[in-house]
């Protein structure tokens, strides 16, 4: 063959090949078996491999699942309740206690005046001793309850303004008694004469000329196994520093009435107090009373023992 006639075949062969790209349609190597026949297959060469284009199998795309939600494992947090606030109402201080003007264990002229306005008032039974005890605190306590305030035992001053003006100003000798313990009323034996009034009930002496009291003293009796004798007497004698012949105790300022019996100071009475007791005679406890006593006193003047 020519190379003009090769050159008109490659020509047409090429322009045939040109024209089936620019249909589209699809070269012969990879048109499928069914649209050519059996004789159209050509034959591969030997000792090359067959190369067959698989179309791409689709992705096969699960269908979205909404995984459940993980079980909570916490407590949801509670929810805060509004508890109504409580109303609190101002509170009042305390009231200071009143500040005192005397209390338990002072002493004096001023508690000798107060103890002279309770006995007035009928709430101190005994006569003033200028020391502030219990009795003191129980008639004070006494005073105030009666009176709407609180019941302390001490004087406050609302209580001894109170107290004042309910009662007088007392005297000197109301404040300073004779005796401690208040003087009884005179038995009528004593109310004429020079008598040596003498009261088991008050425990008390009183000198009396013509019905008047002169002097007064404390004064104590013997025991229930030697009593001292009541009824009306007259001074036998008198005895400066007279000791007694039975006892062999000294009996100052002695003055018999009735036998071995007579009034004289005691050492011991002033001692002891009322704790002791005589062996029939009437002890004196105030030295310088009796003394002076002693002095006025004669033989024959009269001496009334009474309840």
């Amino acid at each position: 063959m020519s190379v003009s006639v090769l050159r008109t075949t490659l020509a047409v062969v090429t322009a045939a090949a040109v024209t089936t790209v620019a249909t589209g349609c699809e070269p012969a190597s990879v048109q499928s078996g069914a649209s050519r026949g059996p004789s159209a297959t050509a034959e591969p060469e030997r000792g090359t491999p067959q190369r067959t284009h698989k179309a791409p199998e689709p992705t096969r795309t699960k269908p979205r699942t909404q995984r459940p939600a993980p079980p909570r494992t916490h407590r949801p947090a509670p929810v805060p309740t509004r508890t109504p606030a409580k109303r609190t109402w101002p509170t009042r201080p305390a009231k200071p206690l009143p500040r005192p003007v005397l209390a338990l264990g002072t002493s004096g002229e001023k508690v000798r005046e107060l103890q002279a306005r309770l006995r007035q008032l009928g709430l101190f039974d005994r006569q003033p001793t200028g020391y502030y005890g219990s009795v003191t605190g129980t008639a004070v306590s006494a005073f105030q309850r009666g009176h709407n305030r609180p019941a302390s035992g001490t004087l406050d001053a609302k209580t001894w303004a109170k107290l004042r003006d309910l009662t007088d100003r007392p005297s000197r000798t109301a404040m300073y008694p004779p005796t401690s313990r208040p003087i009884a009323k005179p038995d009528p034996r004593c109310m004429t004469g020079r008598t040596l009034c003498i009261s088991k009930a008050s425990r008390t002496l009183s000198w009396m000329v013509d019905g008047k009291v002169l002097a007064a003293m404390d004064v104590r009796f013997g025991s229930q196994y030697t009593p001292t004798r009541e009824g009306t007497f007259k001074v036998d004698f008198k005895s400066r520093d007279h000791v007694s012949t039975i006892y062999d105790t000294p009996m100052p300022y002695a003055m018999f009435f009735s036998g071995g019996q007579a009034v004289h100071y005691s050492s011991d009475f002033a001692a002891r107090g009322y704790s002791g007791a005589s062996h029939g005679c009437v002890n004196v406890r105030d030295k310088k009373k009796i003394a002076s006593v002693f002095a006025q006193v004669k033989a024959g003047d009269k001496v009334v023992v009474y309840r």
